[in-house]
């Protein structure tokens, strides 16, 4: 909303100029524009944009897209409601020192920063209803877009989801898609969370340490607490152990072995793709279309 009385293109020009100015200033340089006015209605319209620019100005600094790797960890994350939610956690597990610390290392890791959080940006907090635990993000170039078991639909499907669309086939008779890309899942509120939010290049466990599990721990326990009857998928004994933070009176926990062919098979027959929709049903939420829609490169 732009106030009465200025011109679109100069406030928006102002306003985006003076991103880095303190708000006295910002109101200082806009008062140059309304000297004709009678000294009520000055005052008035003053106040009146300094309250806009102050929301336009905060608005713009939590959550706003960029991709420059020197700007704060919150314009990382693009989605507001998420950005709220996860405010006190970033702050308390320190995050934006992790963050420091990656880039500092001189050290080649992935997924590259401005996807470390797109498993929020891709699920929205309102309709996140299911929660697909993994690991960490794949280790080899090009591979991790910040989203568990997700890949680019130019990279070869991994062995681990190729078993998980093998038991969605068979769970749901939904075809084997070629690719996988899993920002579809996402987009309908399932959230793909890796509980170590980066990885060294090749080196598969070797963030661990850094911080991230204490906030991801933290994540799931405030999903938990503020929401009601999600559907929690732990596969493996890694994502078991994060059990303990979940009210399973709340929620549903479906549990199973590892999709990984290391489980030798222990995955398939969990059912988990229909349990979950029915237990969304159930609740009066829409199901998950399981399905992976064709992509093209180009």
């Amino acid at each position: 909303v732009i106030p009465p009385g200025f011109e679109p293109g100069t406030v928006c020009l102002e306003g985006r100029c003076s991103i880095q100015l303190s708000y006295e200033t910002f109101c200082l340089k806009q008062r140059k524009n309304i000297n004709s006015h009678q000294n009520k209605k000055e005052i008035s319209i003053e106040i009146y944009f300094f309250t806009w620019a102050h929301l336009y100005l905060n608005n713009i600094a939590l959550f706003s897209f960029v991709q420059s790797r020197n700007l704060s960890l919150h314009m990382l994350i693009k989605d507001p409601q998420w950005a709220s939610f996860l405010q006190e956690s970033i702050q308390r597990h320190q995050i934006d020192s992790i963050i420091d610390t990656l880039k500092s290392s001189k050290q080649i890791f992935y997924p590259k920063e401005e996807l470390i959080f797109a498993a929020f940006d891709h699920s929205p907090l309102d309709q996140t209803n299911v929660i697909i635990l993994g690991q960490d993000p794949y280790h080899n170039p090009g591979e991790a877009m910040g989203l568990s078991f997700s890949v680019p639909i130019t990279k070869k499907v991994p062995p681990s989801l190729k078993n998980i669309f093998k038991e969605i086939n068979t769970d749901l008779g939904i075809p084997i898609p070629s690719h996988g890309d899993l920002r579809h899942w996402a987009k309908q509120g399932v959230l793909l969370l890796n509980a170590m939010l980066t990885v060294a290049h090749q080196s598969p466990g070797s963030h661990r340490q850094i911080g991230w599990q204490a906030f991801t721990d933290q994540v799931i326990q405030d999903l938990s607490l503020h929401k009601s009857n999600l559907v929690f998928l732990l596969w493996g004994n890694y994502a078991q152990s994060k059990a303990a933070l979940i009210d399973e009176k709340k929620h549903l926990i479906l549990s199973a072995k590892h999709p990984s062919p290391l489980a030798r098979g222990g995955f398939f027959g969990c059912k988990h793709f229909s349990q979950t929709n029915e237990y969304l049903i159930k609740h009066g939420k829409n199901p998950i279309d399981w399905s992976l829609p064709e992509l093209k490169l180009f």
